[in-house]
């Protein structure tokens, strides 16, 4: 759907302020076959009138998956690179050409090795070019371009400054190839990749706005709600130096491709009834009666006709009304949303006028929480989970990834010193742990920063993590046995880029699954994990869900998915949510606590310098003071859930 097409309002023709153009898909795998057909079309197209096609590059998370995707159209036969030209956007400076982190690596691991474009094709910004011949490295580069006759397509994803390249804000719409100072918010955001912001370079080389915005085409691309707020802002607020992605709205050829999570914040995703005539769902008439109890600052049954009609809602009011009607509609339907029984309220229990669900008589249920990194389980759902284990459920969890890279080197000589110590105190082979502890010491004097863990170094910090999950679960009073440590190998790298997840992914978690055989599974939904890893573990679960399907176990399964530290299910989506009460919250404070690795300073804090317990205790008691606003009970705190339906075959809640 692009931005300008035409659209009818309730009461005249609108169109949503966008400034530039928009193309909005339901979920990122449809947008990535869109981008990689445009691309196939233009280097057919100029390939067929000059002889050869031009393409700008950026690197990133948010290509990978477009990079994939050319590469399989290359070994399929549709698409070649022999009279491809390449410049990527940028390099940071100074780096290694073999550090993990560096940009010409990435492209030749991610594309350029796998597809036929000859190297002499291939432009990126030098890392090691001297300082003093930096200024003519980047005319060079500026001169290659404007050799080839400039770019046709120019991809590029958005930072969370705005940036586009590294044009960080306060870059001019004139700026060319230059070495720019990165800011904070992207080495920030670059830390994880680093091992740590102080290993992260403060410089980098990239082309300017100036440069970006010659080239003849241009699609920016960016996927999950991390993205949401500053793609809102670049796309309908005027433009400014301090969003350098607003820019493209003075481009005639740019369009933003946007999954449905990245697009939230536009308001035509938040108010789509203000821009034409919608089908007025019960999902859609619940999204806009919370809307406007928030924009009305009323709870749900205090709304009036007037409401309604002045804030552009007279269709659902003529449809759907009178507000009476509506209001109570909408507030029964959350109520009947809020529930203290996450396992279900058994007969037993019940009592007369009880809300009861599908599956409430299966009691107890087996229980299975698929946790990405160690302490996902008790920082997105711990007050869930105790819940579940007091109503005497037998719940399981299963930490899908080590999380070992997050670990400080700090933490693994202090274990190791203890092992040493431990036998020394009971006569055991103190010679052997002593042998161990000064190689653990070595390992870490010698290590290079930016640089992978030798795998001695990280099988402590796997060791580490795992000792906190066990120390968690017995506060909430989970049994060790009830722990699975399934290691996926997909993420066992010793790095921040993984490998693609494949069939042992799936035959890990489909295994367990058989064993367990469980009512009710508990996942990660969190598109916005800065790393990539929920969507990953997500994806391996639906994989090994598939593989089980016609399994007689399945008949009696519900999946509940649950967000992680970064952000809250919008209270429209939420289909169950958990009260906690003081004493359940501050035991969630005290299990998170036990993850004494992430706790003060994590390696790996996103881009919230808060610890996670205060990040989770913020957004549970956010989510119970607007449940609060809208009329309903006052809670302490509440977790919220969606439940996955069958039909999706990508996250698109």
């Amino acid at each position: 759907m692009s931005s300008h097409a035409t659209a009818s309002g309730n009461s005249a023709e609108r169109l949503p302020p966008e400034r530039v153009n928009v193309r909005v898909f339901g979920a990122s795998g449809a947008a990535v076959d869109y981008v990689c057909e445009r691309i196939a079309r233009t280097v057919e197209t100029c390939v067929h009138r000059a002889g050869r096609c031009v393409l700008g590059l950026a690197t990133g998370s948010t290509p990978l998956a477009v990079y994939r995707r050319l590469i399989d159209m290359h070994r399929h036969g549709r698409l070649s690179f022999k009279h491809v030209v390449t410049f990527n956007l940028d390099e940071y400076y100074p780096i290694s050409a073999d550090a993990a982190q560096c940009y010409r690596r990435f492209m030749h691991e991610q594309l350029f090795d796998h597809v036929d474009i000859p190297a002499e094709n291939i432009h990126i910004p030098s890392s090691m070019v001297a300082p003093g011949d930096v200024a003519e490295f980047c005319r060079d580069y500026e001169a290659k371009i404007a050799a080839c006759g400039g770019i046709d397509l120019q991809l590029l994803g958005i930072g969370r400054s705005g940036h586009i390249g590294f044009n960080e804000p306060g870059s001019a719409a004139e700026s060319r190839t230059r070495l720019i100072t990165l800011d904070r918010i992207t080495r920030m955001d670059a830390a994880a990749d680093f091992f740590g912001e102080p290993n992260v370079p403060r410089r980098a080389i990239t082309m300017g706005i100036g440069t970006i915005m010659e080239a003849r085409s241009i699609m920016l691309l960016a996927f999950g709600e991390n993205k949401a707020a500053i793609v809102a802002r670049a796309v309908e607020e005027p433009v400014s130096s301090l969003v350098p992605a607003g820019f493209l709205q003075m481009h005639a050829g740019a369009e933003f491709i946007l999954d449905g999570a990245a697009a939230a914040e536009l308001t035509r995703s938040r108010c789509p009834w203000r821009f034409g005539k919608i089908e007025w769902t019960p999902a859609a008439v619940r999204k806009a009666v919370i809307w406007l109890a928030r924009h009305a600052h009323k709870a749900i049954l205090k709304l009036t006709d007037e409401d309604y009609n002045e804030s552009g809602l007279q269709d659902l009011l003529a449809e759907k009304g009178p507000a009476y009607d509506i209001n109570l509609d909408v507030f029964r339907d959350l109520t009947r949303r809020v529930t203290g029984w996450p396992g279900g309220k058994p007969a037993a229990a019940a009592r007369p006028g009880d809300i009861r669900r599908a599956h409430d008589d299966i009691f107890p249920k087996r229980v299975l929480v698929f946790s990405p990194h160690p302490d996902d389980d008790v920082i997105s759902m711990g007050g869930t989970l105790i819940r579940l284990v007091d109503q005497g459920h037998e719940v399981h969890v299963a930490y899908q990834t080590s999380g070992n890279i997050a670990v400080f080197d700090a933490d693994a000589v202090r274990f190791a010193d203890f092992v040493a110590e431990f036998n020394r105190l009971f006569g055991m082979d103190a010679a052997a742990a002593s042998r161990i502890e000064k190689q653990i010491e070595e390992i870490v004097h010698n290590k290079v920063p930016g640089r992978p863990d030798p795998p001695q170094l990280l099988g402590i910090k796997t060791l580490v993590r795992q000792g906190e999950c066990r120390a968690a679960a017995r506060e909430i009073g989970l049994p060790a046995g009830r722990l699975h440590f399934l290691n996926l190998p997909f993420y066992e790298t010793g790095t921040i880029t993984k490998k693609p997840p494949g069939p042992q992914d799936t035959a890990i978690v489909a295994s367990l699954l058989r064993a367990i055989r469980p009512h009710q599974i508990y996942a990660a939904g969190d598109l916005t994990d800065p790393h990539g890893t929920h969507r990953v573990c997500l994806d391996v679960l639906l994989a090994a869900l598939a593989e089980t399907e016609s399994e007689p176990w399945r008949r009696e399964l519900e999946v509940w998915l649950y967000r992680g530290a970064w952000q809250e299910w919008p209270p429209e989506s939420i289909d169950m949510a958990i009260p906690l009460s003081p004493q359940e919250l501050m035991c969630k404070r005290n299990a998170i606590f036990k993850h004494q690795s992430q706790k003060d300073r994590a390696m790996f804090p996103g881009t919230d310098e808060r610890e996670f317990w205060q990040r989770a205790e913020a957004r549970n008691r956010a989510l119970a003071v607007l449940l609060d606003a809208l009329g309903l009970a006052e809670y302490e705190a509440v977790e919220g859930f969606v439940r996955w339906r069958w039909e999706q075959s990508e996250l698109t809640v």
